[in-house]
């Protein structure tokens, strides 16, 4: 934690510099996407430097009362030591918190993509009320919700959604939500009043700053083609859906749900972007797959974490083994008891995971 904390600290100096660059201030878009990057790192830094200046204070302390040659002082010392103490185990909780997530714990910004799994048309309207969930849940915190692109079906839900949110803690209270979601109830579409079992999967992407994620255009292939969807007077009107593909990667994305050209090439390479940065991450995941194993899960999509059981009104997290019999509540976005229970499992890990590092050493 400390490691990632020092990389933090060095990347906010780092930006502090670049403000005041000449080059930078000539630069608005550069200028505005560090502005924001410095602003998600504030907060985290700003607790860090005061907790390694509670290190030095305590060492001070400590210094003085083993070999301090004034007695006044050496008691000022004592006395003060154990408020100091008190001050940094405090302060090191609050740090471990805000570092829950790993080193993207403190981003602002996060996508999230929500697909239809097995299940047909069941599977897309779950698909339609998980999105509702995170945005009835982003809305209560505050958080501010943009759809970058939607495939729609004739009922009403969804083949996939992607969508971007903006809020303090966004990514590290969400990030958890990255897997398979299993929904058991009685369907729309099912006349006979049996109960079905479907599934939607769901990825949350880090989206990273302009100036994070180097991307050329001869990096990639745009495509232009007529939009698709269940209807409209606007559908198949004009060229304006763009697809991008990465060349080196592979990686496709694809936004229709503007009219302008413009604006869905905008966002279609912000969806690129995030994917490349996860793309990276993931890479980077893979060199520490040990210690991630003793974590919640890597958020992978292949990988089964939650049911949601309508006719038991009941909700089960099974990376953690947390079943809560709400389920009426948390699809109305009111995920703070399963998100909370999550956090505090991870926190717990967490620690563990830093005692036997510090054991060891």
């Amino acid at each position: 934690m400390l490691e990632q904390l020092e990389s933090k600290l060095a990347r906010f100096e780092e930006i502090e510099r670049l403000l005041v660059d000449p080059q930078v201030l000539a630069d608005p878009q550069q200028l505005a996407a560090l502005a924001r990057e410095r602003g998600s790192l504030a907060r985290v830094v700003s607790k860090y430097r005061e907790f390694k200046q509670l290190n030095q204070q305590i060492a001070q302390a400590r210094e003085l009362i083993e070999h301090g040659d004034d007695e006044e002082l050496r008691e000022l010392a004592e006395a003060e030591l154990p408020q100091l103490r008190e001050k940094r185990e405090k302060l090191y909780d609050e740090l471990i918190e805000l570092t829950l997530g790993g080193q993207d714990a403190d981003r602002s910004r996060c996508l999230m993509e929500i697909r239809a799994g097995t299940g047909g048309e069941e599977a897309a309207l779950f698909a339609r009320d998980l999105f509702h969930m995170y945005r009835k849940y982003a809305e209560s915190k505050g958080w501010k919700v943009e759809v970058m692109d939607a495939s729609p079906t004739e009922l009403g839900g969804f083949k996939q959604i992607v969508f971007a949110i903006e809020g303090q803690d966004c990514y590290r209270l969400l990030r958890y939500e990255g897997g398979v979601h299993r929904v058991q109830r009685v369907p729309e579409t099912e006349a006979k009043g049996r109960i079905h079992t479907s599934a939607a999967t769901v990825a949350v992407m880090p989206e990273p700053e302009e100036v994070e994620v180097e991307l050329r255009r001869e990096d990639y292939r745009e495509d232009v083609f007529h939009a698709s969807g269940p209807g409209g007077q606007h559908v198949n009107k004009t060229a304006s859906a763009i697809r991008l593909t990465h060349l080196e990667t592979g990686i496709v994305v694809v936004c229709q749900d503007e009219r302008s050209q413009h604006k869905n090439r905008a966002k279609a390479l912000r969806m690129l972007k995030a994917k490349l940065y996860e793309h990276k991450q993931r890479e980077e995941m893979q060199k520490r797959a040990d210690q991630r194993r003793a974590m919640i899960g890597s958020g992978d999509r292949s990988e089964r974490i939650r049911t949601y059981n309508f006719p038991e009104n009941r909700v089960t997290d099974h990376r953690i083994g947390l079943t809560l019999y709400q389920l009426d509540r948390i699809i109305q976005g009111q995920l703070d008891p399963v998100i909370q229970a999550l956090l505090d499992y991870q926190r717990e890990q967490h620690k563990a995971l830093l005692t036997q590092g510090s054991q060891e050493t």
